[in-house]
């Protein structure tokens, strides 16, 4: 669209908000955007230097959307009990879609089967579309969870979670934004090996907070790596007080540190680096 709209306007500004993923694959395009598109909004803070890098178009950080629900993740006074007062406060999100909940709710269930004695309260939120689907593939689970379909009810379990398992997505910068010790996962479609010598993936992690924090923070294990096994160990340390849990809880306040902007919110950041952009290509009158 924005190639059409500059070869029909040749004169106007082409702001383009949320980069592409050019610094996971295809990079070229990076080059190929300066041709229809005078700059680029970044929601992650790494992305005005890949674009550099790459000789992509001008390029600045706005600050990702989420920046602005910080209140309607993070727990209010009493909402997040200490490790040990109970069972563990377990967040378990096994996609959004109905592919990838199948993919993983068997996953995290034999995921959950081998966590041992550890007493877990497990929370998942889903969509009204999914739930039914969702109970009847947690239905052989060593614990019923307890599913929620609401905005509301999601929220407040980010805020009452103490630890999550996740399938990567979205979802996983929302928890590392709460605050919540994460083990994710990502199980591919099964023909997805068959394009491997096809697709070159230049990023060294799949998720989003730790391509910002540029470390494996959070524990990820993808297609033949997440097994129920290696998940497990993966989560088990973050249900008590151990070094991994301090480890990821710290790594997640330098997360914060890196997208916080200077000041204003990325609503605004993002209409003023658009109304400077037009203002630097509008005409000078003569």
């Amino acid at each position: 669209m924005a190639r059409k709209a500059r070869a029909a306007l040749p004169g106007l500004t082409v702001v383009d908000y949320v980069s592409p993923s050019v610094w996971a694959w295809r990079p070229g395009r990076a080059a190929r955007m300066r041709a229809y598109v005078d700059h680029v909004l970044a929601l992650l803070p790494f992305e005005p230097a890949a674009h550099a890098r790459l000789g992509g178009p001008a390029c600045t950080y706005v600050g990702h959307p989420l920046i602005e629900r910080l209140d309607e993740f993070r727990p209010r006074a009493g909402e997040r009990p200490a490790l040990g007062d109970g069972p563990v406060r377990l967040l378990v999100l096994p996609g959004s879609r109905a592919g990838v909940v199948h993919r993983h709710m068997p996953l995290f269930g034999a995921t959950l089967a081998r966590l041992g004695d550890r007493p877990v309260e497990v929370t998942l939120p889903t969509t009204p579309k999914l739930a039914g689907e969702v109970a009847r593939l947690a239905s052989s689970w060593p614990v019923t969870p307890r599913i929620v379909t609401g905005e509301a009810e999601k929220l407040a379990a980010f805020r009452a979670a103490q630890a999550a398992l996740a399938a990567s997505g979205t979802v996983t910068l929302e928890l590392a934004l709460a605050g919540v010790p994460t083990a994710a996962a990502y199980r591919l479609e099964w023909f997805a090996p068959l394009l491997e010598p096809f697709i070159k993936i230049e990023a060294p992690f799949i998720l989003l907070p730790n391509l910002i924090l540029g470390e494996r923070a959070i524990p990820e294990l993808v297609h033949r790596n997440a097994t129920p096994d290696k998940l497990a160990a993966a989560l088990g340390p973050l249900l008590d007080e151990t070094p991994a849990r301090s480890a990821q809880i710290q790594a997640l306040s330098r997360l914060d540190r890196l997208m916080r902007l200077p000041e204003g919110s990325p609503s605004e950041r993002a209409a003023e680096v658009t109304l400077r952009a037009w203002a630097e290509k509008r005409p000078t009158p003569s």
